[in-house]
């Protein structure tokens, strides 16, 4: 009896903390045995047929060969041939009017045919619009036919603690649903992507589920579901990472409107701050990314930015590691201005610097169809 009331309790908080939120499941279901039972299912019926599957089908080069006769001859350098790959992910249409679909880069990469799969079904032959394989992002595109769209959140406003549903294809099974909570913010340094700035989540992710929706309990897109930290078994044990949405966001707009996407630099070396280093910059806390060096005439070098200064803000947004400043300036634009707040002979300084070029890199892949032109329906 004591377990039925404590769920009961539960259910009245969660009920209760829906209705501050003005959260959008608009209906309850019917009393069930004299209990009101909250549910995530009306958001879930607007939502859904935002997300699709994607397969994906294309050659990859190996030296993968076992037979004796080749490995005598040939020892350890035998000779590559094409071997046919199929992939399978998630992605999330993000404009139903031209039918841009967003999605990890590392899904569709290498593919020579894109096939999506609807929630109703229906098929198409996506186009490549752009990607962008040092923050694993990509856009494809596929023909406007009667799509749902999903509305993107700003990620920035999440809290450690929300409620959060993960979308995807699970295995390749099919559109699947799980729950959880945010369960940290920021993390990088992870070695996935080059741009690291990961929302942590304990919703059930697994293979397939990457380029899948990560949506609060609005429906309202905050991530994209990247990667997991598996078992010995490669399966879900509660730490997922997805892309959040204000990372992708500019580098969705860049791929639809360039096919790559140009990142500025401002022109410095960095490090975190050991123990040492905070004690010896009379810093509160470990937070914030030291400079080790700057590149002469860069934006950082015209912006009065030395070696030995610690950057602690960056446009407002308080910097955790040399990791995180990386990516909160490798997502602005070019000739975004930036505000630094940094720290120099113990004392807080100011100054703006415009987000530049300081080496030409090219990143991603032009579109090689005018518009994005295709996404015929698939056979």
């Amino acid at each position: 009896m004591k377990g039925l009331k404590n769920n009961f309790l539960i259910l009245i908080v969660l009920i209760f903390y829906m209705s501050l939120n003005n959260v959008a499941f608009a209906k309850l279901p019917a009393v069930v045995n004299g209990q009101v039972l909250p549910s995530l299912a009306d958001m879930l019926e607007k939502i859904t047929p935002a997300v699709v599957n994607i397969s994906t089908k294309g050659r990859a080069t190996t030296t993968d060969v076992k037979d004796p006769v080749y490995r005598h001859f040939f020892g350890n350098t035998l000779p590559a041939k094409k071997k046919k790959v199929v992939g399978a992910g998630s992605g999330i249409i993000i404009d139903a009017q031209y039918g841009y679909i967003v999605t990890n880069a590392h899904v569709i990469d290498d593919a020579d045919k894109i096939i999506v799969t609807l929630k109703d079904k229906r098929q198409f032959y996506a186009v490549l619009v752009g990607k962008d394989l040092k923050a694993d992002v990509a856009v494809i595109r596929i023909q406007p036919d009667r799509l749902a769209e999903m509305h993107i959140a700003d990620s920035t406003k999440i809290r450690v603690g929300d409620f959060v549903v993960a979308i995807g294809n699970p295995y390749g099974l099919g559109q699947s649903v799980s729950s959880g909570i945010v369960s940290a913010l920021g993390r990088t340094g992870l070695g996935i992507e080059d741009y690291e700035n990961f929302i942590q989540t304990d919703a059930s992710i697994n293979p397939g589920n990457s380029g899948g929706a990560l949506v609060n309990l609005r429906g309202e897109l905050i991530g994209i579901n990247t990667a997991i930290l598996g078992g010995k078994g490669g399966g879900n044990v509660g730490i997922g990472f997805a892309i959040p949405s204000d990372m992708i966001i500019n580098i969705k707009d860049q791929l639809i409107e360039n096919g790559f996407v140009k990142r500025g630099q401002l022109g410095i070396e960095i490090q975190d701050l050991r123990p040492g280093l905070v004690k010896a910059f009379s810093l509160r806390d470990g937070h914030g990314a030291m400079i080790s060096s700057v590149v002469p005439h860069s934006p950082a070098d015209i912006a009065g930015i030395k070696a030995g200064d610690v950057i602690i803000k960056v446009n407002g947004s308080m910097v955790t590691s040399s990791s995180n400043l990386k990516s909160l300036i490798g997502n602005l634009r070019m000739g975004s201005k930036v505000d630094l707040e940094y720290m120099r002979d113990g004392k807080m300084n100011e100054s703006s610097a415009l987000i530049g070029l300081v080496k030409a890199e090219r990143y991603g892949v032009k579109p090689r169809l005018a518009k994005h032109k295709g996404g015929e329906t698939a056979e």
